[in-house]
């Protein structure tokens, strides 16, 4: 507590709902829109389970995070536990690997907001896709300096608007469901679930991200573990159904290798409007995972700059907003 009572630490401005908020929109985007119809190439129905046994697979990083979290809620959360538990050298290759992939992630979202573009826009080409990317990263950019509070608020607006929209894809694909989808279940042998576990495991990937704003959460012993429990619970829960009904809608010889398996499935139980309802939802998908990982990866810097590891100006806190605006702008630029 000695060396953070000398900087200027960030806000608690962030509760229960809000890591739940940040979590949730962290998990669920290209692992639930994208990812089953490539899972279902090579395990078939059987990508149910697959599913079932990743989010098994994460369970001991859950543990691990809410308990050295609450015990030490600093900014760059995940830096922060390597460097005081393995030294600054493992503690630098972390914080730099940690802030990189979770830009990666962010990256990789704002490109998929791009290629929704795409549906309103059928005609643009990548450079035009680019460029919607990096629009919505200036938005989540200035959104973010303006408040870790008013970007949590968007992030809660859209995750739950989008958990809405998959609940109704799941009600409305359970009584069309074709149980001859479903035979045989495991058509390429046991062990292709543990393969397809290990490729649909990224699909989690995020539960724990928001350890990095442990700083900014009121009441962290308390907040920070049940938020996560409640939204590993939320979005396993909905990764099981979601593609549950999605296999029990479409036929495998065409959901094996698709790309929008569950626009698919939306299309096949409602028509034309669920095919927009469920891209709707993928858009929220995408918007809130970039947000989240903007806000999480923004604070690694800090916390490496309070150490000492990387420039001090990335520790500078804006005077009116009270967030990390260099490190923010350092995140978005890279």
């Amino acid at each position: 507590m000695s060396a953070i009572s000398k900087i200027q630490e960030l806000k608690k401005q962030l509760g229960l709902v809000d890591v739940f908020a940040i979590s949730t929109g962290a998990m669920i985007s290209s692992g639930l829109f994208i990812l089953p119809g490539i899972a279902y190439s090579q395990s078939g129905p059987a990508i149910i389970l697959a599913y079932v046994l990743a989010s098994m697979m994460y369970i001991p990083a859950m543990f691990s995070y809410a308990e050295l979290s609450t015990a030490m809620p600093r900014a760059g959360g995940s830096y922060f536990i390597i460097d005081r538990s393995l030294g600054p050298v493992l503690g630098n290759v972390g914080g730099l690997s940690e802030w990189l992939s979770l830009i990666l992630k962010s990256s990789f979202a704002l490109i998929g907001i791009g290629a929704f573009a795409t549906i309103v826009f059928p005609d643009i080409g990548d450079l035009q896709i680019k460029l919607v990317a990096v629009g919505f990263c200036v938005v989540f950019l200035v959104l973010n300096i303006i408040g870790v509070k008013e970007a949590s608020m968007v992030q809660v607006t859209l995750v739950f608007a989008m958990i809405a929209i998959l609940l109704v894809y799941i009600f409305e694909g359970f009584t069309k469901l074709d149980p001859n989808n479903f035979s045989p279940l495991i058509p390429h042998g046991k062990f292709s679930i543990i393969i397809t576990a290990g490729l649909v495991f990224i699909s989690f990937a995020g539960l724990t991200k928001v350890v990095n704003v442990g700083e900014e959460i009121k009441n962290p012993g308390r907040n920070i573990p049940l938020g996560m429990f409640l939204a590993f619970g939320t979005v396993t829960i909905l990764y099981f159904l979601t593609v549950l009904v999605t296999v029990g809608l479409v036929p495998g010889a065409q959901l094996s290798g698709n790309l929008t398996p569950i626009a698919v499935g939306a299309m096949k139980s409602m028509g034309p409007w669920g095919e927009i309802l469920i891209s709707i939802a993928a858009f929220f998908a995408f918007a809130t995972t970039a947000n989240a990982g903007m806000m999480s990866a923004s604070r690694t810097p800090v916390a490496m700059s309070r150490d000492a590891h990387l420039p001090s100006f990335f520790q500078k806190i804006h005077p009116s907003f009270r967030t990390p605006y260099i490190a923010l702008i350092a995140t978005s630029i890279i």
